[in-house]
């Protein structure tokens, strides 16, 4: 019996580590080169302690989804500097604020698209599209089949997927697009924040007074430092929380946009997640499609400051 018993055991035990190696997912090593090549080609990036000063401070507590209540572990703002007269010198940086104001906050009201903000769209792609980031990413999906040479097919392909407008909400007309709720952020229903991971509209709501950083958040006892390029926090906005926030930090939007183009388009699956090394940041990509466009995408910081490096050789 005792025999049977320990047999069983060993078979069990056996299926769980099985399940749980199963589940561990390898790094893309394509992706995470050619990702390290965007970011070396990223010229327009803001560097940390030059263009920029974050202050992490401390680590925020959980808040379940939909309070409208978090105990600031952060009593200064994330950002305490930002060279903002070199972010408006910048043709893809100042084009891409200018999105900004462009949309409604809530999911359910239908959005009016003015013709400025058409031409506002289109000025903002024709700067990506100049730039050296995009253009090595379009290379690359060129020669995986997932996108025409003809730069104005690419470039249309681009406003589909990052502007077209859709129902998230079923209600009304249309109320969303992938640019809105990655980069601007959207709230709904009033209860809570949704999107919203772009470091530049966070820099700016929080100059504002619109948004109030209440700490960072990591897995255990790892602790974020100023030089890092991908943050997961906590955050108000116009009264309602973002339990757990992420966003790269000084990152071009054309760098961003790129990564999650790439991901979106090498892939078919409703969410898409790709475990990357990036720089010294070990994240994973997420990328949720909403039919033809982009419904989310965000990274996940699971490491930084190559402590990645340092654990795996610590273990192999």
């Amino acid at each position: 019996m005792a025999e049977r018993f320990c047999g069983f055991l060993v078979l069990l035990l056996a299926a769980f580590f099985s399940e749980a190696n199963a589940s561990r997912q390898a790094v893309n090593q394509e992706l995470s080169s050619l990702f390290n090549e965007l970011w070396r080609l990223d010229v327009n990036r803001m560097k940390p302690g030059i263009d920029y000063t974050i202050s992490v401070q401390g680590k925020a507590g959980f808040v379940s989804q939909g309070s409208h209540v978090a105990q600031d572990h952060a009593s200064q703002p994330l950002f305490s500097n930002v060279n903002e007269t070199k972010l408006r010198t910048l043709t893809t940086f100042s084009r891409f604020m200018k999105l900004l104001d462009n949309y409604e906050r809530s999911t359910g009201v239908t959005e009016q698209v003015t013709t400025e903000e058409l031409r506002e769209n289109n000025l903002f792609l024709d700067a990506v599209l100049m730039t050296k980031v995009m253009k090595h990413a379009h290379k690359y999906l060129v020669r995986k089949g997932q996108s025409s040479s003809d730069l104005r097919q690419f470039r249309s392909q681009l406003y589909l997927i990052w502007f077209r407008l859709y129902h998230r909400e079923r209600s009304g007309g249309v109320d969303s697009c992938g640019f809105e709720h990655v980069f601007v952020g959207e709230t709904k229903s009033g209860r809570k924040i949704i999107g919203f991971h772009n470091w530049v509209q966070f820099y700016l709501q929080e100059k504002n007074r619109h948004l109030d950083y209440k700490g960072y958040k990591a897995r255990g006892h790892a602790i974020p430092d100023q030089d890092d390029h991908v943050l997961n926090l906590q955050f108000s906005w116009h009264g309602l929380v973002k339990p757990v926030g992420s966003g790269f930090i000084g990152a071009s939007p054309e760098f961003e946009m790129a990564l999650y183009t790439i991901v979106f388009l090498t892939n078919t699956e409703r969410s898409t997640t790709v475990l990357v090394n990036i720089d010294e940041c070990q994240m994973e990509l997420v990328v949720v499609r909403h039919g033809r466009s982009i419904g989310t995408a965000y990274p996940k910081l699971l490491s930084s400051n190559s402590r990645h490096f340092r654990q795996q050789s610590r273990w192999n």
